[in-house]
């Protein structure tokens, strides 16, 4: 059983998102670390692109500043390779095709199995185009995620039928952000998936409370919250570790307790 499939069985999984490199490569390791001990059940990390189009003002801004510092790829398989000395949490990279092919694309999957980064998921490749990499990500067991929106209707039960690791259920339509509200019957998207497809379900996009956590666990089988956490990371800079450690243990709670609930 690979670390990712582990981190679904028996509960729900919170997973955190956080960008490499903001504010700087050391304080993203800390707060990792940070993210693992409060009961992060999967972690995040996003390797910082100028153009990252599927990512709001708050997560661009993050890879600004991470760009601004000279973050580069090497960097960061460098900082999980370190990590893997300290904790076994499955990491996943969210990164877009253009790194990806600058650095390599056989190169970028082997520096993934070579320091221990289990899962991909690369928002600008559409399903229909994951050709591109799935050949290189299985030669280097490195799991594909891949995304269902709201607007992916009729493929929904294409993409679930060959999807790895588990499936990002994006909540809403447009980019990453915090939102009062998420209107969209994740439900009935769930629902879909789960007729054709035992694979689990995380969902992401606009969750930031601890009632849009509760909400989403009672049916998803994930939760993933990014720019609640960067946004902690922006305003406390070199001190955000520990208020980034308080603000996922309650979260990585809610939705454990949830999950017991329904069990």
């Amino acid at each position: 059983m690979s670390r990712i499939q582990a981190a679904f069985k028996n509960r729900k999984a919170f997973i955190p998102f956080i960008t490499a490199g903001d504010p700087t490569i050391e304080v993203t390791k800390q707060v990792i670390l940070k993210m693992a001990e409060a009961g992060a059940d999967i972690i995040e990390i996003g390797i910082p692109f100028s153009d990252p189009v599927a990512e709001g003002p708050t997560i661009q801004a993050a890879s600004e500043r991470a760009l601004s510092n000279n973050t580069n790829v090497d960097d960061i398989f460098k900082m999980v390779q370190e990590l893997r000395k300290e904790i076994d949490t499955p990491l996943v990279f969210m990164t877009y095709i253009n790194p990806i092919f600058v650095y390599g694309v056989d190169k970028f999957m082997s520096r993934c199995q070579e320091v221990g980064v289990d899962g991909l998921i690369v928002p600008d490749v559409p399903f229909e185009e994951k050709g591109l990499l799935a050949p290189s990500c299985k030669k280097f067991q490195v799991d594909l995620i891949s995304m269902i929106a709201p607007s992916s209707n009729e493929r929904i039960s294409m993409i679930a039928k060959e999807a790895e690791g588990f499936l990002y259920v994006v909540s809403s339509l447009g980019v990453t952000g915090v939102r009062k509200d998420i209107q969209t019957n994740v439900s009935e998207m769930l629902h879909k998936i789960k007729e054709v497809s035992t694979i689990p379900c995380a969902v992401g996009f606009g969750i930031s409370t601890i009632e849009q956590a509760k909400t989403m666990a009672k049916t998803a089988d994930g939760v993933i919250v990014g720019s609640a956490i960067v946004a902690i990371i922006a305003e406390k800079g070199e001190t955000a570790p520990e208020y980034v450690y308080r603000y996922v243990k309650e979260m990585a709670e809610t939705v454990h307790q949830e999950a017991s609930i329904e069990v």
